[in-house]
This record gives structure tokens, sequence and C-alpha cells, in this order.
């Protein structure tokens, strides 16, 4: 799989390190029932707190640049992770940063409205424009690119997550990543665990997976956004357009998709029990900091799944931890009075 023809800005330090969580596991004892975890920090980064988004922008701002660009623009919830990790980017490298961040998820407190991944999209520099829950974001962010190219401008406008098909081909990347940390480590993943947003990270890995001869099955999301039949037609579209960017021969079959729906709670950004309790596990048995919406849900899901019996002993399970650690102190309220 050859992804040097594409531009690519340097926003990560090379292969995030893999590790096993020994003192999760001791915990658990027996509620593992053999079951071997660990870790892929995609949290850590370089740039603007770090997290998975940075994958995908590393593609997206490449381009961008190749392009010319002096404006970039994107979309999101009010807490948007990578909204904040495009903000950051972009600042790092030059370029004026606009963000259309809708209030997706039904919160007026100040924590939530003040506090995290807000906080920090004005702390890198970003133009924000704060739009009702049902508004059109994208739609918005064009016109206002439009805006911008008849000042004479030159603008690139980035969809939700970044998970556009270029913008996938950083979770194909990260694929390769994988393969190659499992064959040194001697390890065979039976399952690649992460959170389903906006689809990107599960259709780059998947298309990444397949491109290589893998089975794109081995990758599992748990989705935190979209109910289940929608998150699954999601992501295989965009694993389809980004497996053809990586070679147009190459057709994910209809089955490649595994997503489990029974974790999302109530719905997006909406906290479930599940959530709190894995956050206050990893943070208390290995110093990890899951995040409310995204990684907490899935690795609820996770232990769920592993207490339930559903792998062998002796199974081997890789979890993605995709950051969004800023959005903790958006919950505040969720974590304290104990």
């Amino acid at each position: 799989m050859d992804l040097t023809r594409f531009p690519r800005a340097a926003l990560t330090d090379g292969p995030t390190p893999i590790r096993s969580l020994d003192r999760l596991s001791t915990h658990l004892g027996a509620e593992l029932n053999g079951v071997r975890l660990f870790v892929k920090r995609d949290d850590v980064g370089p740039v603007g707190g770090g997290g998975n988004k940075l994958r995908k922008l590393e593609f997206l701002l490449g381009q961008a640049l190749a392009e010319g660009a002096d404006t970039v623009i994107t979309v999101g919830a009010l807490q948007s992770n990578h909204a904040r990790l495009t903000a950051a980017a972009a600042a790092r490298l030059g370029l004026a940063c606009e963000l259309f961040l809708t209030r997706s998820v039904p919160r007026e407190d100040a924590d939530y409205t003040g506090n995290g991944n807000r906080l920090l999209h004005d702390l890198f520099g970003a133009r924000v424009h704060l739009l009702p829950g049902e508004a059109d974001s994208l739609k918005q962010a064009e016109a206002r690119a439009d805006a911008l190219r008849a000042e004479g401008r030159r603008v690139c406008v980035f969809p939700s997550g970044g998970s556009s098909p270029l913008g996938c081909l950083g979770y194909a990347a990260c694929a390769a990543e994988i393969a190659e940390q499992a064959a040194v480590l001697s390890l065979d993943f039976a399952r690649v665990v992460v959170p389903n947003g906006s689809a990107g990270t599960h259709a780059g890995l998947a298309a990444g997976f397949f491109a290589m001869g893998h089975d794109p099955r081995r990758v599992l999301s748990y989705t935190v956004l979209a109910p289940q039949a929608e998150a699954e037609a999601a992501t295989l579209a965009r694993a389809r357009d980004t497996a053809a960017l990586i070679d147009p021969g190459l057709t994910l079959p209809e089955d490649a998709i595994c997503i489990d729906g029974a974790h999302r709670g109530p719905g997006y950004g909406i906290p479930t029990e599940g959530m709190r309790e894995a956050v206050r596990l990893m943070a208390r048995t290995e110093g990890l900091l899951l995040d409310p919406v995204y990684s907490g849900k899935a690795f609820a899901g996770l232990l769920h799944d592993v207490r339930a019996g559903v792998y062998p002993a002796g199974a081997a399970l890789l979890f993605v931890m995709t950051g969004g650690v800023p959005g903790l102190f958006a919950y505040r309220g969720e974590f304290s009075g104990e």
C-alpha cells in the first residue's frame, strides 16, 4: 500500500505506541475470561493536545498546502475535537482557520459551552461561528468559503471529523502501522476496536487492512453518533471510497463493516453509566484518560463484550485510544461529587 503520492503535512511523530493494559487486567481478573487487552496511544501527539484527527489532517492539510491554501474551514459540534485539532494544526502551519460549530448536544451549562474544546478553539486563534443544532453547517461553511474566495483568498473546506476519503487515508496508513507493530510484538489482534462518529477512523482502517490483503472485519467500532444501520451504511461508503483512492480496483464486500450500536445511549454526547465506569476504570488502573463522547462509550462496549465471554481465552484485542481528553472538562459534572 503506497500512499507516498498523496501530499502530507507533518503533524505526528511516527508510530504511536502499543502497550498492554496490565493493571486493568489484574483488576478485572476472572471477568477478562483470559482475553488480553492492549491499547494504541493515538490520543498522544505533538499538536493541539493530540488525538486521532491528526492522522486525517496530515492528508487534508497536505493537499491544502499543495493547492496553495491560506485558509481552512471545517464543521463540527460545539465540543468538536476535529475542530480543535484543525485550529491547532492551522496555527502551526500558518493558515487562517474558521469553524462552524453546531449546538448538537442538549447542554447549556457553562462547562459545556465555554470549557474543554470550546476554550481551545478560541485559544488556537480560530474564528468561530456558532450555529443552532439543526443548522446545515457544511452549507454555511461552503458559502463562507465562496465569499472569501471572492476576496482573493484560497480556501479549503473539510467535512465533519475530517472524514473525507482523503482524510480517511490517515487511518489506512494506521492499519499498516498496526500490522507492522503486531508483527514486531508477535501478536495477532483478533479485533481492532474504535469509536465510530463521523466514520472516518473505522473506514480508513477497514480500507487499509483490505488493501493489504487482511480481513477488514477485524475492525469493530461502537457507534456514538448515528444509529447502527445508518453508521454501517456511512462507514461502508467511506471505506469503499477510501479503498478506491488507494487502488481503483479495490471494492470492499457488503459485509466488510462490523459495528455495534448497543452502547450509544440516548444519543450523541449524552453520557451513559457504562461510559462513566469505563472512564473511571481506565483512569484509576492505568492512569490513562478516555473521553466522555467517543472512547469512553467504545471502551464501555469492549468491556461489556469481554465480560460477556464474546472472545475466546487468549484472544488479543487492540483498543485504539482516539483522544478527546479536553471533553472531560466540558463534562466535569458527570465525574464530580463522588
